[in-house]
């Protein structure tokens, strides 16, 4: 018997590339950059897969999926999100849509918890001046930061990484104070203080660390309005989506003093930056790097198989189904 057709958009980890390989025909990409729509399309019409394993920032939008042959019966994505795929244009083609979920929450807290004590500790602009040969010796009042403990960490969506996160950081001797549609089970919240409100959070906290998914409702959530709403001299974090983030608002508040600093891992319209952050002193960038481990990744591509198996092995529904 034949092994299924697999258009595979990106190079993958070493051990997600020989299992897809000893289970399917694989069609890789010749590059470890994303394929355009227009590649996609090309790549699945000329060799007809059965299934497709893309991931973030791949453009799985409607043009694409409506030009898919009718070979593809499944896309599973390398990723938890999934706002890279127009999931109603593969509903309307039958295509069924899987992600990853549950293996990336501790990988990604603990980006979070990197953020936030870079940017409380100044260590981006630390490593700079090294760098830069501009280290005169140790001074009283050089590169100043505020510690961690006892101040008042607010997440903004107490998902499964921002629970890690909460753990982390009592760890760290802070305070939890969370925003979420409802409040949680007391197991789940471990002591952590409920908000219904984005005024009353907001105005609790001295950190604010984001995980709110991306989409049209959340899309600028972090404004000039709630930047305002923070204590001066707060610092904020994201490591959720980037488009959740108003860029002019928040590099103003940086540059006027009343943000402390930022920590990004996420970008709107990324691996385009908005310019304003590669100028700005007291932010800290990295480069999505999230789910960056060699665990997690592997986790991730094998969660991502075992959907395109369930489809194109066995004839069943994927585990972890998104459309």
């Amino acid at each position: 018997m034949s092994k299924p057709l697999l258009l595979m958009t990106r190079h993958f980890p070493p051990a997600v590339e020989a299992r897809a390989a000893r289970d399917y025909a694989t069609i890789p990409n010749a590059a470890d950059t994303a394929m355009t729509g227009a590649e996609i399309v090309s790549a699945a019409r000329q060799a007809e897969p059965a299934g497709i394993l893309c991931a973030a920032g791949d453009a799985m939008n409607a043009e694409t999926i409506g030009q898919l042959p009718e070979s593809v019966r499944i896309i599973s994505t390398f990723s938890v999100g999934t706002d890279h795929i127009d999931l109603a244009a593969a509903a309307a083609r039958g295509i069924a849509v899987a992600n990853t979920p549950d293996v990336l929450s501790v990988a990604t807290a603990e980006i979070a918890m990197l953020l936030i004590l870079t940017a409380a500790r100044r260590g981006g602009e630390a490593e700079r001046m090294l760098r830069a040969r501009a280290w005169t010796g140790w001074a009283p009042t050089q590169l100043l930061g505020v510690t961690l403990e006892r101040k008042v960490l607010g997440i903004l969506g107490m998902g499964r990484i921002g629970q890690e996160l909460a753990k982390m950081a009592r760890g760290f001797g802070m305070e939890i104070h969370y925003r979420n549609r409802r409040p949680l089970p007391d197991a789940e919240a471990q002591g952590a203080v409920y908000h219904d409100s984005d005024e009353s959070f907001l105005a609790a906290i001295d950190v604010l660390s984001m995980h709110i998914p991306g989409g049209e409702a959340t899309r600028r959530w972090l404004n000039a309005a709630r930047i305002a709403q923070l204590k001066r001299g707060a610092i904020v974090v994201n490591t959720g989506r980037g488009s959740t983030v108003d860029d002019e608002a928040l590099c103003a508040a940086l540059e006027s003093g009343h943000l402390r600093a930022a920590g990004l891992d996420v970008f709107d319209g990324e691996p385009r930056i908005y310019e304003g952050y590669y100028t700005a002193p007291n932010v800290v960038l990295l480069p999505h790097l999230g789910s960056a481990t060699v665990e997690t990744r592997d986790a991730m591509g094998f969660r991502a198989l075992d959907n395109l198996d369930a489809v194109l092995l066995r004839g069943e529904p994927p585990p972890h189904r998104v459309g």
